[in-house]
């Protein structure tokens, strides 16, 4: 029994590949639409979201290659900051001075831990050519942001190709209306006649 409820509903979905003397040309269109529709959104959402993952994950790991930690002194206090959690590992800009990779001794500010004072020494990023910078993801962090990318890119593909087959399709819908309304300004009439 459930066999053949399982056929019928293959059934209905398949009714515009069918041939029957019902089926219009729109009809054949839209299924057409709907199977190319599909199969963008399956091809396309997975080529664009492997696309976009590797190269997030390339630009990361070119980011771990270019930055590197070094050592700075603190040049100015930076006070503890209030926390309404009681945490401590607020950060808050301060003025630092490191040695660039040309060995020239710079000044910039960057964000370090609150309630250091001066002269302590901090760990801060910098990139190959001695400015400062943000600390690179790890690995397993530029994983998880390479993923979220790529399944975010895979979506959007996905959503452009799905509302380009909607819209589509209620184009479809408006000429069906057209030719319907067509079709009832010539039967309509003959209805209205009286019989008898």
């Amino acid at each position: 029994m459930s066999g053949t409820r399982g056929t019928r509903r293959t059934g209905r979905r398949l009714w515009r590949w069918r041939r029957n003397p019902l089926r219009r040309h729109d009809d054949v269109v839209e299924a057409w639409v709907l199977l190319v529709m599909w199969v963008v959104i399956v091809v396309g959402g997975a080529i664009a979201g492997a696309v976009t993952a590797l190269a997030a994950d390339q630009e990361f790991a070119r980011q771990r290659a270019d930055r590197q930690a070094v050592r700075a002194v603190l040049l100015t206090d930076v006070p503890l900051g209030t926390s309404s959690a009681g945490s401590e590992s607020y950060r808050a800009p301060g003025q630092v001075r490191w040695t660039a990779p040309d060995g020239t001794t710079r000044t910039g500010r960057t964000l370090v831990s609150t309630g250091l004072r001066s002269g302590s020494t901090v760990t801060v990023w910098q990139d190959r050519h001695g400015v400062l910078t943000t600390e690179p993801p790890g690995a397993t962090e530029a994983a998880v942001e390479a993923g979220l990318f790529g399944t975010a890119a895979a979506l959007g593909f996905a959503g452009l190709a799905f509302g380009t087959g909607a819209l589509a399709r209620w184009r479809l819908d408006r000429h069906r209306y057209a030719q319907w309304d067509a079709e009832w300004d010539l039967v309509g009439p003959r209805w209205d006649q009286k019989t008898g």
